[in-house]
């Protein structure tokens, strides 16, 4: 089994931000894979859909305690960091890019952060999308997150959001190192 877990927070005045940048993937790739549509599972605290043993989730438990849905899941499928793929905002790179990481810490992310602590970093494969405006001000991290995509940026978010969704259909079909020597460039 694999867990996909996309990471945002939930409600709709969060809907269309870059912190929510792991939901949109995941939304995207539930609908190009003819996933079931997601439905609450109050047990793991997420909206979750399930398709041939690929089980997708996203944590209704906002940003910062993700830990808790990420670490229901595994110890209800006694699953290790391995069997998860999680995809999350980064605010170090720009929109438009994507890169697949693996073991590596969370850069200050409190989501990502509290996955880590949950079920471990051991194999822990990650999608990070990049939600840096494409402009030489970088904002404040926590004001950033929060701030809808503008009309200049959403071009190149569909495009990472595609691309993200290709890449999870090649860790999935082909493996994590040749997803990342594919999309790593």
């Amino acid at each position: 089994m694999i867990i996909i877990i996309g990471l945002g927070n939930p409600g709709e005045e969060y809907k269309n931000t870059r912190h929510n940048a792991g939901f949109m993937v995941l939304d995207k790739f539930a609908k190009e894979n003819d996933f079931p549509d997601f439905s609450l599972e109050k047990k793991y605290n997420a909206e979750v859909s399930e398709k041939n043993k690929i089980f997708l989730a996203k944590p209704q438990t906002f940003m910062n305690n993700s830990g808790k849905s990420a670490g229901s899941l595994a110890k209800t499928y006694k699953l290790k960091s391995k069997n998860f793929i999680l995809i999350h905002d980064d605010k170090d790179l720009p929109v438009g890019k994507i890169k697949i990481v693996k073991e590596r810490g969370s850069a200050g992310h409190k989501g990502v952060e509290s996955v880590i602590k949950a079920i471990g970093n051991k194999d822990l494969a990650r999608i990070r999308v990049g939600i840096a405006p494409n402009s030489k001000k970088t904002p404040d991290a926590m004001k950033l997150v929060l701030k809808k995509f503008g009309e200049s940026d959403k071009s190149l978010l569909n495009k990472s959001i595609l691309k993200s969704c290709q890449a999870l259909e090649t860790m999935i079909e082909e493996g994590l190192d040749q997803a990342m020597n594919e999309f790593n460039k």
